[in-house]
């Protein structure tokens, strides 16, 4: 089952229009909600950004200008309300991100497939470094998450619940590579050490040539 192309990618504007689903707002107002909701640990929010994507939507027709708002002497702010077909895109997006796995490239990931190429011990005191960021990130997200629960049903928290438990899946990985690095019990770790002190590719890497090359013809990659 594959997700289907929409005609807007950028996951912001499923959020905004998620957030019209409760009243019209202008754009500053749905920034502020969100922030205040916690949601900015979840997704990536600008206000200068939030503009073209609240733009985007109405191109689309899946918002539609519903009036204007004064207050004192600030300017006029245009507000903005979800319309049927945006409800309706709203749902399909939603349930297609919720039932279908994505096939996503973090950044780390492509780190790690390249980071043979400098040394071990190097390697070591890089992902010490990012061990201890990483915890200081998950104590902090826990202390942020204790905070919001106070005022906001765990149902609103899911999200930063998952990152949290992704963060603590990361930080016992890297600590477990740590050490198999550290006492040599990494399989191909000698290997490693001995390129970068040679300056040779070792003879156990080069036949494995062969065996890292692509997938036969026919034979899907991702299966």
């Amino acid at each position: 089952m594959a997700a289907k192309r929409r005609k807007l990618g950028n996951p912001l504007a499923l959020t905004v229009l998620v957030q019209l689903t409760e009243k019209p707002m202008h754009p500053y107002e749905i920034a502020q909600t969100l922030r205040s909701r916690g949601k900015d640990a979840s997704t990536k929010i600008n206000y200068g950004s939030l503009y073209t994507v609240v733009q985007n939507l109405e191109k689309h027709g899946f918002v539609e200008v519903t009036g204007v708002q004064r207050q004192g002497n600030r300017p006029e702010r245009t507000l903005y309300g979800i319309t049927d077909a945006g409800r309706q895109e709203m749902v399909e997006w939603l349930s297609d991100l919720l039932a279908v796995p994505a096939r996503e490239y973090p950044i780390f990931g492509t780190a790690l497939a390249d980071m043979g190429v400098i040394h071990p011990d190097e390697v070591v005191r890089l992902l010490t470094e990012r061990l201890s960021a990483l915890e200081v990130q998950a104590a902090r997200g826990r202390g942020g998450l204790e905070k919001l629960l106070e005022t906001l049903p765990r149902l609103f928290l899911v999200e930063v619940e998952h990152q949290l438990h992704m963060l603590d899946a990361e930080i016992a990985w890297v600590r477990g590579f740590l050490k198999e690095v550290e006492d040599g019990t990494l399989d191909g770790v000698q290997g490693w050490r001995t390129f970068h002190e040679t300056g040779e590719v070792p003879p156990e890497f080069r036949d494995l040539e062969g065996d890292l090359e692509g997938p036969e013809e026919g034979v899907d990659p991702e299966m």
